[in-house]
């Protein structure tokens, strides 16, 4: 059991990095503050005059401070309890739009 392939302690036990299952107040900070960084984006296009099937289909989206906190921090999932799991267990989750949900849920 002794060398340089001895099992680690991480190893043993199982993933190294591991999900916390809530987002702290930092991380819920950081997400206010991308999506109004996105808003502001789409609103710098808009006012440049620019037309696009992409800037339209953005325009149609709630705003930062249109959206509830569960849809800010929360998305839908079949699989999860209560169908919604939080933001942060989304792979790729700080690059991805996900203003909308099903209505209901």
């Amino acid at each position: 059991m002794f060398g340089a392939f001895r099992p680690s302690q991480p190893s043993m036990i199982g993933l190294l990095w591991k999900t916390p299952w809530k987002l702290s107040r930092t991380r819920k900070a950081n997400v206010r503050a991308r999506l109004k960084q996105v808003d502001s984006v789409i609103q710098a296009v808009k006012d440049s005059g620019v037309q696009c099937a992409a800037l339209t289909k953005a325009l149609e989206l709630p705003k930062e401070n249109e959206m509830p906190p569960r849809d800010k921090y929360t998305v839908f999932s079949r699989h999860a309890k209560g169908y919604r799991k939080g933001i942060h267990k989304v792979p790729k989750w700080t690059r991805l739009t996900l203003r909308t949900n099903p209505k209901g849920f």
